[in-house]
Parts: structure tokens; sequence; C-alpha cells
């Protein structure tokens, strides 16, 4: 018997972002209709977008997601670290689906076991689940999603605590050939830079920020690993960028960045985020 509900319920509704349907609603319409339409170069196989309080980061997601507004996927992909301790790389959620104020995202769980499948005959890794966590940086995209989007999805929820590359550049190809010939939108879900005063993160960021518009999973992977530039998702980037790649894409634009001293108005200790569309 399952010590879990099959429902995986919101740990930070009401803290990251608000609890009530309707505020939750207006404050994510207004953010993305806050933003500049921006003309991209192909079709939007992928978002990298923010995973801050929706106080701090709401308007920089919002330019992520204003590239899909309107449109319709079958299936989300959102990539994401783990930023508790798991011995596992890889993991997704054992929950059916995840509820937010919106309602509820159903998981694909035969897409996922798919993906565990190929991932596993490919590196020997599995997707392993995990129940009743807390991490913010999945679910706080799914509001964003619920809103943008014109027709309801279903979810593979998929997240990283490695930043081996081999194993990750593997782990995307088996991904990529489970999603073939489906209707999906990848997501990357990171912040950049923790805690250095303006100027620094904006220097920090400004590499990292280049690695990803070159569309350089090697290089995200080295910025962070050389202290060049930081970003708390790097695994979740890089993977997202390799699967992308396999299905097609060829070019990341830079939408938007920020700090949270645009909000907060302390440039002292800042976190910094930014918005990226995936084209091919």
């Amino acid at each position: 018997m399952n010590s879990y509900p099959p429902v995986r319920r919101s740990p930070i509704a009401g803290a990251w972002y608000p609890s009530n349907p309707e505020v939750l609603r207006s404050e994510i319409d207004g953010y993305i209709n806050a933003t500049e339409e921006q003309t991209l170069p192909g079709e939007v196989v992928g978002l990298i977008a923010p995973h801050a309080g929706y106080f701090y980061s709401g308007l920089t997601a919002g330019y992520a997601y204003r590239c899909v507004k309107g449109h319709s996927y079958d299936t989300c992909v959102v990539f994401s670290p783990l930023h508790d301790y798991s011995p596992n790389d890889l993991l997704t959620t054992a929950h059916e689906a995840y509820a937010t104020p919106l309602g509820q995202v159903p998981v694909d769980r035969p897409l996922v076991q798919a993906c565990s499948q190929k991932i596993a005959d490919a590196t020997g890794e599995v997707l392993h689940n995990i129940a009743n966590d807390r991490e913010h940086s999945l679910e706080i995209q799914l509001p964003f999603l619920q809103r943008a989007l014109v027709t309801p999805f279903t979810l593979v929820p998929i997240m990283v605590r490695t930043h081996n590359a081999r194993l990750l550049e593997s782990t995307a190809r088996a991904i990529a050939d489970s999603l073939k010939g489906k209707t999906v939108l990848l997501v990357a879900s990171t912040d950049l830079s923790h805690f250095y005063n303006e100027n620094e993160a904006n220097s920090l960021d400004s590499t990292m920020l280049q690695n990803m518009t070159a569309f350089s999973p090697e290089g995200v992977l080295k910025a962070e690993r050389c202290g060049e530039g930081f970003a708390c998702g790097a695994g979740a980037v890089a993977l997202m960028l390799w699967t992308s790649r396999f299905l097609g894409a060829s070019q990341v634009t830079l939408l938007h960045h920020s700090t949270s001293a645009d909000a907060s108005g302390d440039s002292s200790r800042v976190v910094g985020y930014g918005a990226l569309a995936v084209t091919r």
C-alpha cells in the first residue's frame, strides 16, 4: 500500500505564489501581458524560466511564457533541480498529478515509464520515483503553464541532481526518442547567480546566459563547474538543451534578464533570473 496520496498537494502555494485562484490568475496574466512580444526565429521547442517566488521573478518568467501564450501542447516536460538531498541522479514524481490553486495537472505515467525505460537501456540509470517532496522549482512553472496554454496538458516531471555531461547527453537522447511524434513543450527551471552584489551578479549571469544562447549545454556545465557563472538548475538546463537539440532545435534566444533587486530594491545580495526560448 502506497504511503502517499495520488495527488501531490502544493507545499508552496500561499508562500511562493498566491493560494487564491483568482488572485493567482490575475497575477500571472499581469506578468505575461506586461511583457514585450518578441519575434522568434522559429517554432518554440523549449523555455528556460526562473523559479523564485513570483514577487521576485514573475515578470521575467512572464517573458518566457509569453512565447507560448495561446498555444496548445499535449505534454509539457519540466526539467528542474532537486534542492533536497537524494542519492539518485535522475528523479520523477511518484504521484499521479500535481495540484495547484488552478487545478490538477495529470502526470503522463506511460510516457514517464517509456522515458525511464529508454534511459535505462541507454545509461543503466532510471527515473527514480519521489513522493511528498517539497521541491519548488518544478511546481512553480505549472501555474504559468496553466494560464499560458489554451488546452489542458499532461506533465512529465524530471528532476536532475547531476552535472555529468555524458550521462545527461545520453539521457537527453533517450528522452527525445520517447517524445518524437508528440506535441511537447520542454521547460527548464533555473535561477542564476545567488547572493552576489548586483554588479558581480550581472557579470556572472552574462557569462552563463552567453553559454545558453550559444546553445552549449557543455558550456553551461563548464561555467557552473569553474565558477564563471552559476545556475542552480545547470544540470536541468543542459538536459533540456540536449533534448531539444535531438528534437531538431537549433537556436536559443535571450528574452529577459533581471535580478531580485528590481523587485526588492536591495542590490547588495541579489539572485539573477533569465528567460530564454529554444526554437527550431
